[in-house]
């Protein structure tokens, strides 16, 4: 009975805290409006996934299918293509375009200069505001046979070639012109985090004897550590969500091989090809995928560095 008096007593704390500050609490309704119309109403469509889909008939009257549709994605040819070109470029994005801002940021703060840190500052972030087709455009520019990379090869006495057309580089060109793009706007988080730091520490380190090395060491990476740890744990649940835009304006017929994702499949099943019960399938599966992936590393995180998103 006495714990839920103080149950009681707490709720109402917090009632009066609302209603007091109820003008606060209004400038959340905009978000919650928008937040529910287009990512809770839409949920009322996935149905279509375990169904014979038919616009004529509409989502109710369309008749029942069971997992048919999610049996059909994982006995197609394409199945074992798509998850493993999708897996390759989500995880070597990780691995290379995760700890390059975070190595980015620590240099820029340790920088005594600046008028130095401003100008690289601004060049770093620059890459972020080109659209992804402007991006793609200068790729395929400078990979084509008559680009910046067909003179290259041409001055070291090999026939040019259309690089975009080889399989084997589109993974490659994919993730470093991304970490080209968004190195800069990355770091800006964890230069957030370091300026959090009390300039205290660093006079302290000094006092001892410690130099730039340590002090990264022993200052600057613990501080960063609860944000990295976040921002992987994000990452890993966006596994499957390989870029649309990017990937499909890179693809040709050549590269289909390993330019093929799961996003692409879905556009091209779903809205080329019609077959909405199966892209909203594929859309299903890769979401459930990603949602396990968020919740696994969530939970060893939490185990291990006591960081975690809940």
């Amino acid at each position: 009975m006495q714990g839920n008096h103080g149950i009681q007593i707490v709720q109402s704390k917090q009632l009066k805290s609302v209603f007091k500050n109820y003008e606060l609490y209004l400038f959340l309704v905009p978000a919650l409006v928008l937040t529910f119309c287009f990512c809770y109403i839409p949920i009322y469509g996935v149905q279509i996934a375990f169904k014979n889909f038919s616009p004529a008939r509409g989502i109710w009257a369309s008749p029942w299918a069971g997992f048919s549709q999610f049996l059909r994605f994982f006995r197609t040819n394409q199945f074992k293509i798509v998850m493993s070109n999708t897996f390759y470029l989500s995880i070597y994005g990780i691995i290379v375009g995760f700890p390059l801002p975070i190595v980015l940021a620590l240099m820029m703060n340790s920088m005594v200069t600046p008028r130095f840190k401003r100008v690289l500052q601004t060049i770093t972030y620059m890459p972020y505001f080109i659209s992804v087709v402007v991006l793609v455009s200068l790729v395929n520019i400078f990979l084509s046979p008559t680009g910046l990379a067909g003179h290259f090869t041409s001055f070291l006495g090999k026939t040019p070639q259309n690089f975009m057309a080889i399989p084997a580089v589109f993974g490659h060109t994919y993730v470093w012109s991304g970490v080209w793009q968004g190195i800069g706007w990355g770091s800006i988080i964890y230069l957030a985090a370091l300026s959090a730091v009390d300039p205290t520490l660093y006079e302290a380190a000094t006092i001892d004897g410690a130099n730039k090395w340590q002090k990264l060491i022993h200052i600057d990476l613990p501080t960063i550590a609860p944000t990295c740890t976040i921002l992987l744990i994000l990452s890993a649940g966006g596994v499957l969500n390989v870029g649309f835009e990017k990937a499909f304006l890179m693809q040709n017929n050549l590269n289909l091989l390993r330019s093929e994702v799961i996003n692409t499949y879905i556009y091209k099943v779903g809205i080329q090809s019609t077959q909405y019960s199966y892209s909203a399938a594929v859309g299903l599966f890769n979401n459930i995928i990603n949602f396990a992936i968020l919740a696994t590393v969530n939970w060893v995180s939490g185990k291990l560095s006591e960081t975690s998103l809940w």
